[in-house]
């Protein structure tokens, strides 16, 4: 196979910066530096899934079902189709309710039929939250978070001090694993399997705490509250290569890791599985106090949102592969941060760091705060960040539907404001206030994803009313200025060189860049009409050439 090359010919460096002029959707956005890709947003209080290009225009559309809303997540496949929690907008006569309640997971297909349903919303459990997609064996199973509801003699038995309990019961989490193919429940973990305590030694659970920290301490309550949604789990994700789940369990402020090699009568032990701990937590983080080991000075987590393995769109070679990503919503009174650290697993993935009696590491590894003001990046719940392939970090604040991309060097290239105005879209020129736009999570798919072949991806419109349909127009390069400029880029395909030829006496600025925005040649000025590129060592594939005209050091605006 000969190498391809694709020439994408960009003008004005100038241009590509888009300095916020807008209230809601695209705020600004440099197209040389922001990761190319489409943004998949399912923003609260409407019923919609949406797929925008990096403009905010809507290049495709999942319409829901009216009278419905976000049951906060939503997954896209390889094969185009869309996995998405939903719940009634109504909650009125729920048995059970509380923040990120959701009831159904459906699969739809690209063009928005209904393949698959599953509800759980009755008088004993509840899904919430999120979801996470398995693909094993050839087989795509979707792994649900949910609340079941424990009695005061249940928990009263399993050792809990009822005092401190203001709903007379509680709501564990657990993870069940649906079949689509034959709506069988295939795997279960629940939490309650798992616990320890040391305030009653008549009861179940009795033990020292400190001694046992792969089990839940259920007299841990936050803030004193004796709420019965006592974990809250927010988040889950799947590691495919280890065959282990992460979720964020905000009450606890920890993030805790499950063995899913069990079988479901594993899990509910503490022995079995490729870890050989069953369903007991193989590694916890954030918070060793929780389990009676340091105090509040060695709390890293803080409420945490959207914890997730960086492993999605990027190759193992990457320095960030296998580390773990996680929004840390209330790290402060006043602003939020997003995190990174390594988990620190050994050469086969599974023994964790453990010291001292507390799991590693010690502190996160990178900090991001908004560089212009860390207050702008805050909210108390919600929120999510991403690993780009190009090294840039995708960035929401959940209560305000603001998301950002922030490069290595702490430069935001990309802003959106998502344009929801409580129930109704937004108008181009509102100023929307706190909760008014909730965004659960804002997830950039690159252009190459397998799900986009053949689509139709062109621009369909925006969100928001009376939008600024010029904004993004100075990104568009047309065949009209390549020919006023004589830019020309060949052989293309190309094997071992290509040639870039221009009007002899102008400058230019040259990058050439994969299809995961990963720099071949960043940032080379030239200048003579003409020069040559070896390719001789690049991979196979299809590669972008940016070009950004200048003459004599100044920035043309065309």
């Amino acid at each position: 196979m000969i190498k391809k090359l694709t020439t994408l010919l960009c003008f004005l460096m100038c241009c590509f910066v888009l300095k916020a002029q807008n209230t809601i959707g695209l705020l600004t956005y440099n197209q040389n530096k922001a990761f190319d890709g489409y943004n998949l947003l399912y923003q609260h209080n409407q019923p919609s899934v949406f797929l925008l290009d990096n403009c905010g225009e809507i290049v495709h559309k999942w319409e829901g079902e009216p009278g419905t809303r976000p049951a906060n997540t939503a997954y896209l496949l390889e094969d185009g189709r869309l996995v998405k929690t939903v719940r009634p907008a109504s909650i009125a006569g729920d048995r059970i309710w509380a923040g990120g309640g959701g009831a159904t997971v459906e699969i739809r297909d690209w063009d928005n039929n209904l393949e698959w349903s599953y509800t759980l919303n009755d008088s004993t459990a509840r899904l919430h939250h999120d979801i996470a997609v398995v693909e094993k064996n050839n087989k795509v199973t979707i792994a649900m978070v949910a609340w079941e509801i424990k009695t005061l003699e249940e928990v009263l038995q399993a050792g809990k001090d009822t005092s401190v309990l203001t709903q007379g019961e509680m709501w564990p989490d657990y993870i069940l694993e649906i079949d689509p193919a034959t709506d069988e429940i295939i795997w279960e973990w629940h939490a309650w399997d798992h616990l320890v305590q040391d305030f009653d030694d008549t009861k179940d659970n009795f033990g020292v705490i400190a001694d046992n920290p792969t089990k839940i301490d259920i007299n841990h309550d936050l803030d004193g509250i004796g709420k019965a949604d006592w974990m809250h789990v927010n988040a889950l994700d799947y590691n495919a290569q280890n065959d282990y789940f992460i979720m964020s369990v905000p009450n606890f402020s920890e993030v805790w890791v499950i063995d899913h090699s069990t079988t479901t009568e594993q899990a509910q032990q503490s022995f079995g599985g490729l870890s050989n701990l069953g369903g007991d937590l193989m590694y916890r983080w954030g918070n060793p106090q929780i389990y009676d080991q340091g105090d509040s000075t060695d709390q890293r987590l803080f409420f945490q949102h959207d914890v997730n393995f960086i492993d999605d769109y990027i190759s193992e070679s990457d320095p960030n592969y296998g580390k773990i990503a996680v929004f840390n919503n209330r790290i402060a009174s006043d602003f939020s941060t997003a995190n990174v650290f390594d988990a620190g697993f050994d050469d086969y993935m599974w023994n964790f760091p453990f010291e001292n009696g507390k799991f590693g590491p010690d502190d996160v590894e990178q900090t991001f705060t908004h560089p212009v003001d860390p207050t702008l990046l805050f909210s108390t719940g919600l929120s999510s960040i991403q690993y780009l392939p190009n090294s840039n970090y995708l960035i929401t604040s959940g209560r305000f539907g603001y998301t950002f991309e922030l490069t290595p060097d702490n430069e935001i290239v990309w802003e959106y404001k998502t344009p929801q105005n409580g129930t109704a879209p937004a108008t181009q020129g509102d100023t929307l206030q706190v909760n008014n736009n909730l965004t659960f999570r804002v997830k950039r798919i690159p252009p190459d994803f397998p799900a986009f072949d053949g689509r139709d991806l062109t621009p369909k419109g925006w969100i928001e009313l009376e939008p600024d349909t010029s904004y993004c127009d100075e990104l568009t390069f047309t065949e009209e200025l390549i020919t006023e400029y004589g830019l020309e880029v060949f052989p293309n395909p190309a094997t071992n060189m290509i040639t870039l030829k221009w009007d002899a006496g102008k400058y230019i600025n040259v990058q050439v860049i994969d299809m995961l925005g990963r720099p071949m040649i960043e940032n080379m000025t030239i200048n003579g009409g003409r020069k040559y590129i070896d390719t001789s060592a690049w991979e196979t594939g299809i590669y972008i050439v940016r070009i950004n005209e200048r003459e004599a050091g100044k920035f043309l605006k065309i």
